[in-house]
């Protein structure tokens, strides 16, 4: 099972050192914060399942960081626990209308904190918020934000798939695919930072199948962008001895060798006014079929 991201946002060293070492010996992989600014900036770098925020922060504080991530398309989604020395009404409103998961008040129970943390993670991905091994949109969400472009004018989505990925999951195992897969989420984070928007919508439709929805204009050289690092940077998923000769040599049933070519991403793109869209299929199979005909 893949490890869950958890971000903590906390400028006490003593808590939030604790709380990194209490949460990496449970099985999360942790990355603390200690400003809102660089929680925000680490949340577009890759990802967490869940957030722990503490509201007194020495720049921003955790009111206005819960805010910006609820506005952002990319971050509306991730679960936040609020963790506080407030233990005011007016504070716990305050934090609920912006979009918080949940609320715990210092000093805490550990294992509580603990408690709330998996519940508010196993919701989400009980919900179909999110995948469990990407941290990215998957399910609702992703219908959701389909219905919406499908009323809008300047759309491009993006259909993008990992080409030979169960072959690399069969020879190199779960944890390594796993890998791929997280692999491949922070590549389109920063890819779409840099050439996209922050309203751009990242979403994982599930096992190696990805999905992008950006401007009309933008959308071209996130394509490019995407499928040059991509096939850069996969080599390092490999042994040297894959990467050296080009592919993975499986060994069939039948006792012969069969080359597999090494991982590439296969991305089709379909735009507001390409077709008289009727509903949210037609535009998901357009997509697929422009991605198998793109070569």
């Amino acid at each position: 099972m893949s490890k869950h991201r958890l971000l903590i946002v906390e400028d006490d060293f003593d808590i939030s050192n604790m709380l990194r070492i209490y949460f990496s010996g449970q099985g999360y992989d942790v990355q603390v914060a200690q400003r809102g600014s660089e929680a925000l900036e680490k949340t577009r770098q890759n990802l967490p399942h869940l957030i722990v925020l503490d509201i007194m922060l020495p720049d921003i504080d955790g009111y206005e960081v819960c805010r910006r991530l609820r506005t952002s398309t990319r971050t509306s989604h991730i679960p936040v626990i609020f963790l506080t020395q407030k233990d005011e009404r007016s504070d716990r409103l305050q934090g609920l209308e912006l979009g918080a998961d949940d609320y715990i008040t210092k000093p805490f129970d550990i294992e509580e904190l603990k408690l709330r943390v998996q519940n508010a993670i196993a919701r989400a991905e009980r919900e179909s918020l999110t995948d469990p091994r990407s941290g990215l949109p998957s399910g609702r969400l992703l219908e959701d934000h389909l219905r919406r472009i499908i009323r809008s004018d300047d759309w491009a989505l993006m259909d993008l798939r990992i080409n030979h990925y169960e072959p690399f999951r069969e020879e190199y195992g779960f944890v390594a695919a796993d890998d791929v897969l997280r692999f491949m989420a922070m590549l389109l984070n920063e890819v779409v930072d840099e050439c996209g928007s922050p309203e751009d919508f990242i979403g994982h439709a599930g096992g190696d199948s990805f999905v992008v929805i950006t401007k009309k204009a933008c959308a071209p050289l996130i394509k490019e962008k995407v499928k040059q690092r991509f096939s850069e940077e996969i080599l390092t998923h490999y042994n040297f001895i894959d990467r050296e000769r080009g592919y993975i040599a499986i060994t069939k049933a039948d006792g012969t060798e069969e080359h597999v070519p090494l991982m590439d991403v296969g991305i089709g793109v379909v735009s507001a006014g390409d077709y008289p869209f009727a509903d949210i299929r037609e535009i998901t199979e357009m997509a697929a079929e422009a991605r198998r005909t793109s070569g």
